[in-house]
């Protein structure tokens, strides 16, 4: 049995009064999450000097730190809980120090050495805000119940979305500001100024009660479901990681319309940024098992569409835009909220669990780009530079039929799944 303290009893009138702080601090950590993945080739390459092959391998060599890395720092917020503020503080200075790091400092020695100390500060920090964040929703909601879990992740992914559109758009929208003209600079002391502003926001949340749960071990993670949406997760995240990380050169080298990637990555992430409340609501009427194969349909057919567009097709990408960006607000909402509440009906800590969860969702990152940018370079891919039908095509079938595929996995292992594990009454 898992206990919570009631909201009167802390004098609450309700956890939702809290739930824009929520939101607040994920908006403030995804400014570092996928925008880094998404500015980092270019700024690389332009700015540093690095090549795709080089890029792909420090991400690679810092997700093999995260293995060991993510885990231990969810066991150290379930060990020492009643730290939690401490921890978070932590976090979001570690995240501004290592942004500004990263953009804003000009490298000292090799770029490449450089360039993956300031993103292990970075990631450091990101990694151990995000376990707080979601480690933290049963005492966010003071309930296990998968629907109070559904209203939470809404208001929390949209927060997510906004931050991640922010910085999808953040070196464009400064690039005014910048010496060099591309904005990078001001886009790495932007977030380190947000961390900061979070950091006092967020601050009322880490006095929440506790739940007295149990902490996590094997079996009862099993048991629980956990693992079974951990696995779900993983697959369903590798199509968002390939076109992420592809997205530019998408636009840039094979439609030709290297102005419109701006606008396209910002009405992609305010698309899914919308329809997040609408995916929370809608899958506590009709339930998580019908839900999310519609939402993955929809991805793929996107992704069809993308395949098959000529250059030049503003039109018809920004319709596959907004439609591709509707399916993610689905996969962000529904799995995280799914993996909270069956942690805590299961009465244990989530700590641990999301430190695998975090370590998960960035593995897809880093194996897009430490697979499919090499891959690409073998076929001849030059971003920027005129490229062979060869080298378009190689750049065409890995951002949009590899993640088909990988969509299609995650449909099959929905059908596969457990009932139970995809139960949201209750």
């Amino acid at each position: 049995m898992t206990e919570t303290t009631p909201a009167h009893a802390t004098g609450e009138a309700s956890p939702r009064r809290d739930y824009w702080r929520v939101g607040f601090l994920a908006m403030a950590l995804a400014m570092a999450s996928i925008p880094i993945y998404i500015h980092l080739p270019s700024f690389a390459a332009s700015r540093l000097g690095l090549s795709l092959a080089e890029v792909g391998t420090i991400l690679l060599l810092i997700r093999i730190v995260d293995f060991l890395q993510d885990p231990l720092l969810g066991w150290m917020t379930d060990r020492w809980s009643h730290r939690v503020g401490q921890f978070a503080g932590a976090a979001l200075i570690a995240l501004a120090v290592g942004c500004i790091l990263v953009f804003a400092v000009e490298p000292i020695g090799p770029a490449a050495l450089w360039l993956t100390a300031g993103l292990l500060v970075t990631f450091t920090g990101y990694s151990l805000g995000t376990i707080l964040l979601y480690g933290q929703s049963a005492a966010f909601t003071a309930t296990a119940q998968p629907g109070a879990q559904l209203g939470l992740a809404g208001v929390r992914e949209m927060g997510i979305l906004v931050g991640v559109t922010l910085g999808a758009a953040g070196p464009a929208l400064l690039s005014g500001v910048s010496a060099s003209g591309d904005g990078y600079a001001p886009f790495g002391i932007a977030i380190a100024l947000l961390a900061l502003v979070a950091l006092v926001v967020a601050r009322p949340l880490w006095s929440k009660a506790q739940p007295a749960n149990v902490r996590l071990n094997w079996s009862g993670f099993i048991g629980s479901g956990g693992a079974w949406l951990l696995v779900l997760a993983f697959i369903n995240n590798l199509p968002v990681a390939v076109t992420s990380t592809l997205f530019l050169f998408f636009v840039e080298d094979r439609l030709g319309v290297p102005n419109f990637a701006g606008p396209f990555l910002i009405l992609f992430f305010i698309s899914a940024g919308i329809s997040a409340p609408f995916w929370s609501r809608i899958t506590q009427r009709v339930g998580a098992r019908r839900i999310l194969p519609l939402s993955m349909s929809l991805a793929i057919v996107a992704f069809i569409g993308a395949f098959a567009l000529p250059t030049g097709a503003t039109l018809a990408f920004a319709v596959i835009c907004v439609a591709s960006g509707v399916a993610l607000g689905a996969d962000m909402v529904v799995l995280s909220a799914l993996f909270a509440a069956n942690l805590q009906r299961a009465g244990l800590q989530a700590g641990q669990a999301f430190g695998l969860w975090n370590f998960s969702s960035k593995a897809t990152l880093a194996i897009a780009a430490g697979v499919i940018l090499p891959t690409l370079q073998f076929y001849g891919f030059r971003p920027g530079e005129p490229n062979t039908a060869e080298a378009l095509t190689a750049l065409n079938l890995s951002y949009a039929i590899v993640p088909c595929v990988l969509k299609i996995a995650a449909i099959v292992l929905v059908m596969v799944m457990p009932r139970r594990i995809l139960d949201t009454e209750g």
